[in-house]
């Protein structure tokens, strides 16, 4: 009963043995395969650097001609072709603050970061419940959270209005805050969970057995770690909600408009004011681009934190 065994047992050490003595390439052949391999990955990096960059000219193009077309007047803008070297000027800058854009600033800034510290302050104990501290069933819980990203807005438009006009809630600036607070958090909850499942769990044991309660290790380990994670996410929702334009145009009139429902007055029955609306479009893109700066360290180290490694 034992000799098919043996003989298997035989067959694989002769195999072994065959690999064992079959001829290695030599240093000089894996260095020239490794010189091989070199020159490929560097024939083809020129062709996707050129790629890349005429990519990033395409995306780039239409920023720079809103900014270029913001200095001209309304005459040169509105030509066809377009008048590129046509004399600047500042006068579309000064007609912006003439019109008083700072409330609408001001709103747009209350209602993105208002709401984008109430997600995180949201999605960061609901991440933690669903990564490292799982629920039952948080698969649900995360589908859940999905799925109310599948109605669309606009369908939800008219009972929204409804309910905020029966609570007196119309061109309140807070009422902007609770529907952007509403709109991001499953985002910035599916975005946390992915972040903090890349935290090591042996420093959260060594916290519990040190005493640490949940506030503490939420506030003095768990945020440190996932800082990157957290700017990326703030800076998400608050481009989302600085950006939002239908529920800003539809709840609010006076007192609570913010800066895309500003633009829309440069479209008139007398026409397109091109020079003026790119001059506007220009200063609202300013803080949007400002905080990425500001955060594109954290930004890219929090987009890859989650990544497959």
């Amino acid at each position: 009963m034992s000799s098919p065994n043996v003989a298997e047992v035989t067959s694989e050490t002769r195999s072994n043995a065959d690999a064992a003595a079959a001829p290695q390439p030599s240093r000089a052949t894996r260095r020239k395969a490794k010189k091989d391999e070199a020159s490929e990955g560097l024939k083809a990096g020129p062709v996707w650097a050129f790629l890349a960059w005429v990519l990033t000219i395409l995306f780039f193009l239409p920023v720079a001609w809103m900014v270029l077309t913001s200095f001209h007047r309304e005459v040169d803008a509105a030509q066809n072709p377009p008048a590129v070297f046509a004399p600047w000027t500042g006068e579309n800058y000064g007609l912006l603050f003439g019109r008083d854009i700072l409330p609408f600033l001001l709103n747009s800034l209350t209602a993105s970061i208002v709401s984008t510290l109430l997600v995180l302050l949201l999605a960061v104990p609901a991440a933690y419940a669903l990564s490292i501290k799982p629920v039952e069933k948080w698969t649900d819980v995360m589908f859940f959270f999905l799925s109310t990203k599948f109605l669309p807005p606009i369908a939800a438009l008219l009972p929204i209005y409804l309910i905020v006009k029966e609570i007196g809630m119309l061109d309140n600036v807070y009422t902007l805050v609770i529907l952007y607070t509403s709109m991001n958090l499953p985002i910035a909850v599916w975005m946390m969970r992915s972040f903090l499942a890349e935290v090591p769990k042996e420093i959260l044991e060594a916290a519990e057995v040190d005493g640490a309660g949940l506030p503490t290790v939420l506030v003095r380990i768990v945020a440190p770690i996932a800082v990157p994670g957290m700017a990326a996410t703030a800076l998400i929702c608050f481009i989302f909600s600085w950006n939002e334009f239908m529920f800003a145009v539809n709840l609010t009139a006076t007192r609570a408009s913010t800066a895309p429902v500003f633009l829309v007055g440069f479209i008139t029955n007398e026409g397109l004011f091109l020079a003026r609306l790119c001059a506007a479009a220009t200063l609202v893109s300013l803080p949007v681009l400002i905080a990425g700066f500001a955060a594109q360290d954290k930004l890219v180290r929090g987009l890859s934190l989650g990544a497959v490694k």
